[in-house]
């Protein structure tokens, strides 16, 4: 049994849900009867769905540490009875996590639409809430008390490193000098004040809202997420079976460079420009499957445009 179109599985996902390059994750895996797989990232369930309808027996153990992913999983969970696992946790202690080998692990990173599209959650200033940004509400703190709270090195690393914001100094003294006032508590005035901190030339010459990158970057710090995605990577090649597929969807380059440095490692490949090691010193543990990231196509962009920076790379243990 083949994998029915994915527009038709799309159709048939949670409302407002639509998983990313599903096609692609679908060809790489290629899921076969009764073979294991793992979603390290559930979200609305879209990958985990297209899996299990890919191949009779498939099954597969998907973990979210989003609370709100329970009730998202119940109406798979009651039709895949027994071939459907949800685990609450953070991908990023996977190593601790129960063992098992896998035929494919699905790794798709940042937020999932569910998490923008809910206002209290506070990762987006589209709508005021409160600037929580916590991927697991249940860990860790607020957004809102880590900016009252964090070092100004630590508010540097967020606005400069993970947001990548070229007026970072301004934006820091901007959020150091708001503490105590209550602008720092909702993602409103939060908003504001950072594009207010923003210079004329390139708050109206920028294609996006000013606050954007440092809202990435508050998010960023605040969830410990490329720590986590550091820590996940070789926990999840290590419970590969031989030829199993590690598939990853990154949504910007601070997600995808180590990514495409920790795959081309295992493929015995220089990690980068400065990476001058002979061969015979390198270890080939997998070969690639993407030389390059595959893209959505025009057909997904125009369904889909939250998917114009998904980056799929993929490989396969040797």
């Amino acid at each position: 049994m083949t994998c029915a179109n994915p527009r038709e599985l799309t159709a048939a996902m949670t409302p407002g849900h639509q998983p990313v390059l599903l096609r692609e994750v679908l060809g790489f895996l290629a899921p076969r009867p009764g073979g294991r797989y793992l979603d390290l990232t559930f979200g609305g369930g879209g990958h985990t769905r297209a899996i299990l309808e890919a191949a009779p027996g498939t099954s597969v153990t998907a973990l979210d540490r989003d609370p709100a992913a329970r009730a998202r999983a119940e109406p798979l969970l009651a039709e895949f009875p027994g071939r459907l696992q949800l685990l609450d946790g953070n991908f990023g202690r996977l190593a601790e996590m129960e063992p098992g080998t896998y035929e494919g692990i699905l790794l798709d990173l940042g937020l999932s639409s569910f998490q923008l599209d809910d206002a209290e959650r506070g990762f987006s200033f589209r709508h005021d809430a409160p600037a929580d940004m916590r991927m697991d509400p249940r860990a860790g703190v607020p957004a809102a008390r880590w900016l009252e709270t964090a070092t100004e090195e630590m508010l540097t690393r967020a606005i400069r490193d993970l947001g990548e914001e070229r007026n970072w100094r301004r934006v820091v003294r901007a959020l150091l000098a708001a503490r105590g006032t209550g602008a720092l508590d909702r993602t409103a005035t939060l908003a504001e004040l950072i594009a207010a901190a923003i210079p004329p030339r390139d708050r109206f010459t920028s294609k996006i809202n000013p606050a954007t990158r440092s809202f990435q970057g508050i998010r960023l710090a605040v969830n410990d997420e490329l720590g986590a995605l550091e820590r996940v990577l070789p926990a999840a090649f290590a419970r590969l079976n031989p030829g199993g597929v590690l598939a990853v969807i990154a949504f910007h380059s601070l997600e995808d460079r180590p990514v495409k440095q920790y795959f081309r490692r295992l493929c015995g490949q220089p990690e980068s420009d400065e990476d001058h090691r002979p061969q015979d010193l390198r270890e080939k543990l997998a070969e690639p499957l993407t030389r390059r990231p595959v893209t959505p196509g025009a057909d997904e962009l125009a369904a889909n445009p939250r998917s114009r920076s998904a980056k799929l790379r993929a490989v396969r243990r040797i």
